[in-house]
This record gives C-alpha cells, sequence and structure tokens, in this order.
C-alpha cells in the first residue's frame, strides 16, 4: 500500500487533475502535476506543478524521482509515455488500457471482440472506405475522428454517401470510425472503480442528457428497470476485467429498444461521475486514489437521488454569473474549476443538485441551471 504523506504523480492538469488533487491533499497525499499549462486548474491546487511537456524526458525523470505511483486525468497523455514511466514505478491504469480508449477503431475492435454489443462500425481510411462504410451502415450515421475527438469535436451526422466522403475530407484526411445512429431510449453510463486485486465498486448507473455533444446532466439513480440496470453494472465491470484495469473507469451506453450497447470507455474519472462528490459514501476522486495506492476501494453507494448539471463557458456571454442566486438555493452544491478563460462549450464547473426522487433532483438541477442564465 501507498500510503499518506507520499507523493502522486498527475498527469494533465485539468479539472479532472484539480478534482483529483484536492482530494489526494485532504487525505494527506502530496501531489505533483505535469502540465504544460502554467495556468492549469490541477497545478495551482497540487504541491508541485512541472510545467513541461508530456514527452519531456527530464521532467518524466523528475516525476519519477519524486512520486511513489503515476495516474493521468485524461487519455491523450501518448502511451509510450506511461510505459517509460511503468519502468521506474507503478503506473494505474496501465498504458495498454489507456491506448484501447485513446483510439476509437480500436476500442470499439475490443468491445465487439470480447463480446460487448455496440452499434454497427466500420474502420475509415480513405474516400472510397467512407463511401462503402455508408453503403453498409446506412442513414444516420456518424463518421467520427478515431482519435483526439470528445465532447461532440471531430464527429459529423452524415446521411448520404456524398456527405460521408465530405466529412471525412474535412477532417484531413485521418482514420475515421463510421458508426450507426441507432434509435435511443436513452443514454446512461457506469462509473466504477477495480482494484489491482480484481475487487470492484461500482456507482449506480447515471442517466445523461447531451446538448451539442456535451454532458449536460447527469441523474442518479437513472429512471430504468432494475433488470437494466444490473445489466448495466455486470457489463462495465466485464470491460474492466478484460482490459486488466485498475483506477477509475467510465462505460458510456446506449439503451436503444430496451438493449444495452456500449458507446465508449474513459479511463479515468468521468464527467458523469461528478455527482458521488456529494451524494456517494465515497466519490470518484478518492476511488482513484485508493485504486492506485493499492487500498481497499471505498463504497459506491448513493446517499441521496442526485443530478448534476455542467457549466460551460457559455454561462459567462453576460458577465460573471450570479452564483449567489444558485448558492441560495437548498440542496445545490456549486463546484467550479478555477480555469481564468470562460469560452463557450468550456466546462468551468458543475452543480449537484438534490431530490427526494431522481425526477426531483433533475428538476432542481434544471430550476438551478435556469437562473444561472438569467
Amino acid at each position: 500500500m501507498i500510503l499518506p504523506d507520499a507523493a502522486l504523480g498527475m498527469l494533465g492538469g485539468g479539472q479532472l487533475g484539480r478534482m483529483f488533487t484536492l482530494r489526494a491533499r485532504a487525505m494527506g497525499y502530496r501531489v505533483i502535476v505535469l502540465d504544460p499549462d502554467p495556468n492549469s486548474p490541477a497545478g495551482h491546487a497540487a504541491n508541485e506543478h512541472i510545467h513541461a511537456g508530456y514527452d519531456d524526458q527530464a521532467a518524466l525523470d523528475r516525476l519519477a524521482k519524486s512520486c511513489a505511483c503515476v495516474s493521468t486525468e485524461f487519455e491523450n497523455v501518448p502511451a509510450e509515455v506511461l510505459e517509460k514511466l511503468a519502468g521506474k514505478l507503478p503506473v494505474r491504469p496501465a498504458a495498454a488500457s489507456v491506448a484501447v480508449a485513446q483510439d476509437r477503431i480500436t476500442e470499439k475492435s475490443f468491445l465487439r471482440d470480447n463480446g460487448f454489443a455496440t452499434a454497427d462500425f466500420r474502420a475509415v481510411n480513405s474516400k472510397a472506405e467512407a463511401k462503402k462504410a455508408f453503403e453498409e451502415i446506412g442513414a444516420p450515421a456518424l463518421l467520427k475522428t478515431s482519435r483526439l475527438g470528445y465532447d461532440g469535436k471531430g464527429q459529423a451526422k452524415v446521411t448520404t454517401a456524398a456527405e460521408a466522403e465530405a466529412a471525412f475530407e474535412k477532417f484531413g484526411g485521418v482514420a475515421c470510425i463510421l458508426e450507426q445512429m441507432v434509435p435511443l431510449d436513452l443514454e446512461i453510463s457506469i462509473v466504477l472503480a477495480r482494484g489491482f486485486d480484481g475487487a470492484v465498486a461500482s456507482y449506480p448507473a447515471g442517466e445523461n442528457v447531451h446538448r451539442n455533444g456535451i454532458l449536460h446532466t447527469t441523474t442518479v439513480p437513472a429512471r430504468i428497470s432494475d433488470e437494466l440496470a444490473i445489466e448495466a453494472k455486470k457489463i462495465a465491470s466485464g470491460v474492466a476485467a478484460q482490459l486488466d484495469y485498475v483506477g477509475v473507469l467510465g462505460v458510456e451506453m446506449f439503451v436503444s429498444g430496451g438493449r444495452i450497447l456500449v458507446n465508449e470507455m474513459a479511463p479515468r474519472p468521468h464527467n458523469s461521475g461528478h455527482w458521488t462528490q456529494d451524494a456517494a459514501v465515497t466519490d470518484q476522486f478518492e476511488q482513484q486514489v485508493r485504486a492506485m495506492c493499492g487500498l481497499p476501494l471505498g463504497s459506491p453507494a448513493l446517499l441521496t437521488p442526485v443530478a448534476m448539471v455542467n457549466l460551460l463557458g457559455d454561462l459567462w456571454a453576460k458577465g460573471e454569473p450570479d452564483w449567489g442566486a444558485v448558492m441560495a438555493m437548498p440542496g445545490v452544491v456549486l463546484h467550479l474549476y478555477g480555469k481564468k478563460e470562460p469560452r463557450p462549450g468550456r466546462k468551468m464547473g458543475h452543480l449537484n443538485c438534490y431530490g427526494a426522487t431522481a425526477d426531483e433532483a433533475l428538476r432542481n438541477a434544471e430550476g438551478a441551471f435556469a437562473r444561472l442564465q438569467r
């Protein structure tokens, strides 16, 4: 076990790194963040911030020498960097797990090859393949860049073969994946923690609503049958087991015609798990600390129905939002990420809102969000 007062390394300085850092420090650990941005939210909260690129060998050596273990807050840290670090100290999750999630073709192929149902898909590496893939899958479909896209970026809805070809060209001819757009009953996710001993702690399913490709709300518990909720947990645990995963994992799923299809996974704490900070016995960032340090996982039990709503930079269009208006509401908890520059679509914070039921929690979240829009 890696015990308090040890230094934990974090690759990445965004909001997930910040929330991890704050939780780890509250638990008695020191945190060293490596991120090239001198104004990174996690860097400001850490004991030490190494301003360097992820491929800077001197910075990686310094991190490895100072820390007992290293984790990452986003999946686009080069897998080869994690491999290098793993030769010197524990890296959790492992590079192999992160590499699967870095590439949509690899990810979807991994899921299909291991028996997890997904929407139909094809790899696309040329205009001709875009046309052929569309002819096989049909309309409507989504063309996505295989790497680096997130929050609706790097993807386009296509309804004809010509649109698929044009979208492929628009993305610069990089490797893409064409996915069938399935009719949705709703979108859900499971966030879980898995220890190096194989122990799993799964949070209740969250019901997600997206706007413009970005998560807007997560409501817990998801308003689905007990049977579907159990199946979703079983699928997510199966994915983690097949990856031999250690850490916190988010698995996004579609419910289509009463059937669960796996959409994608994130090898880190997940936006749809932010509700755990205020409505679970153990939040997802403490679980990340516990998993990487070899500690027993905490209880993932839900304390109260809750809804999380994301706060994007769009809310700052007319100046600083009226925080007093929402902080005066009972059962509403504000989290801000310390980012200095609000931009449309940029995640700046979130609200966690309680309710006696999931429906009431979601109404409270939407009501609080509406106050900030005025």
